[in-house]
């Protein structure tokens, strides 16, 4: 595997549409109340990238340091556990991510402030820190919460609630708690994401010590953990466009709903924990065409 090759697997491509899935619906929200901003969108997206990227070449480090990534693995190798890229190598660049995570951040919160009050921008600029805190912490650090059970909780905070209401807020200047709903899907379909991708690790993060969810509740436990992580997801989803009722088109996200459930089948019945890596990519994936097709039937009733 040559450096170029190594380097984008660290960035982990296949996990960008996941990140971007509470953006792209929180400017769909947005744009539904004909309040969307062009310059919001663009510097959340890249927000976005640069923190997603961030968090993935720092879960590429800590997983290879504290023995987590080995041959017994399942999933793609990693960059640092390969030997192409060295620690001090991926060290230099995450400290690239986290810069331009900043400077994209600031003018995200800068842009902001038309319509929300400096007090406001300040917030929402410590949860960004935050967000920057978390990706790394995830699995470096002497208490990594990813290790600790934690992860699922920061997922559902950052790439749902947070991304949701966090760019919600940022093109309009104001919070609907309608919109808690769409979040609450993104969020738990992201959770689904983190529980599929600890159910495939499950036999060697408990060996290492990585104490997921998943290794405190057993694998037919978080079969059932996913199936209600999926079901409450589609129910708010319903349940928000109860409460907006304004045509059929608004039904477009149920366009989604198949490759949902089928994804519930599928870990309800596995029985090989390797199966459930390409499932990965699958839910990450029909979690952004809701998002797209939520959205979509929002602003194609205008």
């Amino acid at each position: 595997m040559s450096k170029t090759t190594a380097w984008i697997h660290a960035f982990r491509l296949r996990t960008l549409p996941l990140a971007l899935s509470s953006i792209f619906l929180a400017s769909f929200l947005a744009a539904a109340e004909e309040r969307f901003s062009v310059k919001i969108f663009i510097l959340a997206t890249l927000t976005t990238l640069f923190l997603q990227i961030l968090s993935n070449l720092a879960n590429d480090l800590g997983d290879s340091i504290s023995g987590a990534d080995n041959k017994d693995r399942i999933g793609p190798e990693r960059a640092v556990q390969s030997g192409v890229i060295s620690k001090k190598e991926m060290k230099k660049m995450l400290i690239v991510f986290i810069t331009l995570s900043l400077i994209s951040g600031f003018y995200l919160i800068y842009e902001g402030l038309q319509l929300i009050s400096l007090q406001e921008g300040l917030i929402l600029l410590g949860v960004g820190v935050l967000a920057i805190g978390a990706a790394i912490n995830y699995t470096m650090g002497k208490n990594p919460y990813g290790y600790s059970g934690f992860g699922d909780l920061f997922v559902f905070l950052f790439f749902g609630l947070v991304g949701v209401l966090g760019t919600y807020f940022l093109h309009t200047g104001s919070l609907n708690w309608l919109t808690v709903l769409p979040a609450l899907s993104v969020g738990l379909l992201s959770v689904g994401v983190l529980n599929l991708n600890n159910m495939r690790d499950v036999e060697n993060d408990s060996k290492t010590g990585k104490i997921t969810i998943v290794v405190k509740m057993g694998t037919q436990n978080a079969k059932i953990y996913h199936l209600v992580l999926l079901i409450i997801a589609m129910l708010a989803a319903c349940f928000y466009t109860i409460f907006k009722w304004e045509g059929f088109i608004q039904l477009l996200f149920l366009v989604s709903f198949p490759f949902l459930i089928k994804n519930i089948v599928v870990v309800i019945k596995n029985v090989n924990s390797r199966e459930l890596d390409p499932e990965l990519k699958k839910l990450a994936l029909s979690t952004f065409l809701f998002s797209l097709c939520f959205g979509l039937g929002l602003i194609l009733k205008f």
